[in-house]
């Protein structure tokens, strides 16, 4: 690959352009200068004084219409949160530009809801709707920020913990996303699901600059840093609809207690893991802080199950600034950080690169290889605990599971404990051939590391539904044993460190790759 040209991993094609694409997916001068006060009028459906997410709240009737009908075209309604998650209770500045004369705020709480996946925790009244066009844009970092003026302050009060999608209704029939989660303050004793804003942000093209291109759609020209003080682009939500909101739905439908953060929050404070008995990131988490690893780390040796439900996690060593409202990340322009050379391990490149080199593979078992790949997933031992019940057998296939980034278990660079294979397959990526692993592992601490090799996995729950498009072409078979294995996966985890109450890994790295 040209050295000028991004490493693979995250979009390395040098534009980062066609990652991005495959991926995918007036009121009065008073009021807009102080910003209007939203303190639970019009409630909907009634909120839990405790903002508690048990069993009370997995019951409740769900609201099968939260999904967008139009979207209308971008400057139709837009919206953005002056925090990516609160507690329960807490307020948050929601800023909105509209070319409506008016528009109204719904927050749904994503879930199972007896297949309905969303329930209506509030909506505002009717509020005035402005346009916001001005944006800045930083030279140095090229970073794009809004800085609109607050539209509304809104409290949480009676908010359940969970992920929400904030729906703003412009009364000229457009709608748009603004996601926030409502974070949990502690996961002692609960399975807890971890967003990735950092992640969403790092490929947001709102203004014309994300991490991978910039002007001309150029990676020369691409953000160094990026702000949350603007609007996602497409829907609002796209990255939470496509990789997260499918495990959360299932999660919830399983009835396990769960806990709800960021990677931001547990960058911030990482006390929410203590006592968590499982830690889960979800589709695409691939922007992390040395902190935010370091805690996943620390938790883990305290005995907390992890699950890596994607593929390319922990893959870029980031900085978070601005009271958390930067993702910085210079990648391949490392040299021109300001903490470089002096600080090395906080220099924003990929973690397996210099000038402090740790590859991921330590945490998740894994090593991200690349993209783009469309691949079967073939499983290589079929009597693993995490396969039971469903019926495979050894070197079963389920077309399109692999993509479209995907990881391996590496020889040279493995996590300090036997780690077993249990599905290994073969792939094309760039002309290369190569392969796809499922990996498990333990600790002395008893927890039990699941990867699953493949950014597919959570859109893999939707598979032979109607949800989220084709799903790439996969069927209702997979779908099937995709959502029967990550049951097995959240169960066995939900009862403690895994390795008291499930079978040890056998190490055949040896076995598949004929070297450790």
């Amino acid at each position: 690959m040209d050295a000028e040209r991004e490493r693979p991993g995250g979009g390395g094609d040098g534009t980062g352009l066609d990652r991005r694409r495959f991926l995918g997916a007036t009121a009065a001068a008073g009021v807009w200068a102080a910003g209007t006060m939203l303190a639970g009028c019009d409630m909907a459906s009634g909120g839990d004084p405790g903002a508690s997410a048990g069993p009370s709240e997995v019951s409740r009737p769900g609201d099968s219409g939260w999904r967008i009908r139009s979207a209308g075209p971008p400057e139709a309604a837009l919206g953005y949160t002056d925090k990516v998650s609160v507690l329960p209770g807490e307020d948050f500045g929601l800023y909105v530009s509209t070319t409506a004369p008016g528009f109204r705020v719904s927050a749904y709480r994503m879930g199972w809801y007896k297949g309905a996946q969303a329930r209506l925790v509030w909506h505002s009244g009717r509020v005035a709707g402005r346009i916001q066009g001005e944006r800045g844009l930083a030279p140095r970092t090229r970073t794009v920020r809004a800085d609109w003026k607050r539209t509304v302050l809104v409290h949480t009060d009676g908010w359940p913990e969970g992920a929400y999608l904030l729906r703003l209704d412009a009364e000229n029939g457009h709608q748009r996303y603004v996601p926030l989660i409502v974070r949990s303050a502690t996961a002692r004793g609960k399975t807890l699901l971890i967003h990735a804003p950092a992640t969403w942000q790092a490929y947001n093209l709102w203004g014309g600059c994300n991490l991978y291109e910039g002007a001309g759609a150029s990676y020369g020209t691409r953000a160094l840093a990026v702000s949350f003080a603007r609007p996602y682009d497409n829907n609002g939500a796209e990255k939470f609809l496509v990789y997260e909101r499918a495990m959360v739905v299932l999660a919830e439908r399983l009835g396990i207690p769960l806990a709800y953060t960021t990677g931001i929050d547990i960058h911030r404070d990482p006390a929410v893991l203590r006592g968590a008995v499982s830690a889960v990131t979800l589709g695409h988490d691939e922007y992390w802080t040395p902190q935010q690893r370091q805690s996943m780390t620390r938790a883990r040796d305290a005995g907390t199950n992890l699950a890596f439900l994607g593929a390319n996690t922990c893959f870029r060593r980031i900085r978070i600034e601005d009271g958390d409202r930067t993702v910085v990340c210079y990648k391949t322009d490392y040299r021109h950080d300001p903490l470089y050379p002096r600080h090395g391990a906080l220099v924003t490149t990929d973690f397996r690169q210099v000038p402090d080199p740790d590859p991921e593979s330590s945490l998740t078992g894994v090593l991200y290889e690349g993209y783009p790949t469309n691949a079967p997933y073939v499983v290589r031992n079929a009597g693993h605990w995490l396969f039971a019940g469903t019926g495979v057998k050894q070197g079963d296939s389920f077309p399109h599971l692999v993509g479209v980034e995907y990881d391996r278990v590496t020889p040279g660079a493995l996590p300090d404990a036997p780690i077993e294979i249990i599905a290994h397959s073969p792939l094309v990526c760039n002309g290369r051939r190569s392969h796809s692993d499922s990996a498990y592992y333990t600790v002395p601490s008893g927890a039990g590391v699941f990867a699953s090799g493949t950014m597919r996995w959570v859109e893999g729950l939707m598979a032979g539904t109607g949800e989220n498009g084709r799903n790439h072409g996969m069927d209702a078979r997979t779908g099937a044993f995709v959502t029967r294995t990550t049951e097995n996966l959240l169960r066995a985890f939900a009862e403690g460190p895994a390795a008291k109450t499930r079978p040890a890994p056998r190490d055949n790295v040896r076995e598949v790759y004929g070297s450790a």
